[in-house]
């Protein structure tokens, strides 16, 4: 671990910064980077071995096995926290305890959780992929604070970030195989209007989240970047790491203006020595507290 050149290049002016390796390459699939001083920092997932992970202050990270999958992590409202399983959820009352499972939201062992996030209502949005990655073959779901549940996006392909704008009335959204992230407009708690934010250019579009003056933070998994756009999809800045399966972004630390990001060595051939490693870089902009889960 360490700190690695990384090149930052903000509008014009392009200048070397300092990126912070923060863990060991401890994922095989890093995923859902999350900050909360509910379980005292970061939190994100190793996806594939279905393990949640808590970095430590001693720049640790302790492992919680929750299944077969672990898709992503969020607080709850009422203390705890709710994970993504492999077809379902389940929810934690304290910030260590492990979590129970609820009834599996659908039998088809060929498709999985894979991504999830908050609104300001406190509705979990959920989304899936296949195994086999087929077309139109997983969905956006919405889970109410009352357990309901409201297919939103009913034919997506691999259904990963969603965040929402501070005055809540956009929503930004990746389907990976799209190439691009979405916007809709946020009216009377329903998504409207889904059209192209911002084309991932050579990049897939990952994870993403939302900073305190709406600018969008997208993970490009494939080429190693993080990119920031303004609410007006302007780039403001690409963010290249050492890796190139990036996979989702948070911004975190005490004053939230730690950007971390998640990386992953998933079927690759020669994997590069950092892959599978946590890393964090300062920005100008704070983060938000993160939207919990109102169930």
């Amino acid at each position: 671990m360490g700190q690695v050149a990384a090149v930052l290049t903000t509008g014009h002016d392009r200048r070397m910064t300092q990126l912070e390796q923060v863990t060991d390459a401890v994922a095989y699939h890093g995923e859902g980077p999350v900050w909360s001083p509910t379980w005292g920092g970061l939190r994100f997932v190793d996806m594939l071995a279905g393990d949640v992970c808590t970095l430590r202050d001693d720049g640790s990270v302790d492992r919680l096995h929750v299944g077969d999958v672990a898709a992503f992590v969020r607080p709850r409202r009422s203390g705890g926290w709710v994970v993504g399983l492999e077809r379902g959820i389940g929810l934690a009352d304290a910030p260590d305890e492990t979590p129970r499972a609820l009834p599996e939201m659908w039998s088809d062992t060929g498709l999985r959780m894979n991504e999830g996030g908050c609104d300001p209502a406190g509705n979990l949005y959920v989304g899936s992929m296949r195994y086999d990655r087929a077309e139109g073959g997983a969905s956006l779901q919405r889970i109410a604070p009352d357990g309901g549940v409201t297919v939103v996006l009913p034919h997506v392909t691999v259904s990963n970030g969603i965040d929402f704008s501070p005055d809540g009335t956009r929503a930004y959204y990746d389907d990976t195989e799209t190439g691009t992230t979405d916007v809709f407009d946020v009216v009377d708690g329903e998504l409207r209007d889904r059209r192209v934010f911002h084309s991932g250019d050579d990049g897939r579009p990952d994870g993403l989240t939302v900073d305190s003056a709406g600018n969008v933070w997208v993970a490009l998994n494939g080429v190693g970047r993080v990119r920031c756009y303004s609410p007006s999809a302007e780039i403001l800045a690409d963010v290249d790491l050492p890796v190139r399966l990036v996979t989702a972004c948070t911004l975190g630390g005490p004053d939230l203006r730690d950007l971390y990001v998640t990386t992953s060595r998933e079927n690759l051939d020669d994997p590069e020595p950092e892959a599978g490693a946590v890393f964090r870089l300062r920005v100008d902009v704070p983060g938000r507290p993160v939207l919990p889960y109102g169930g």
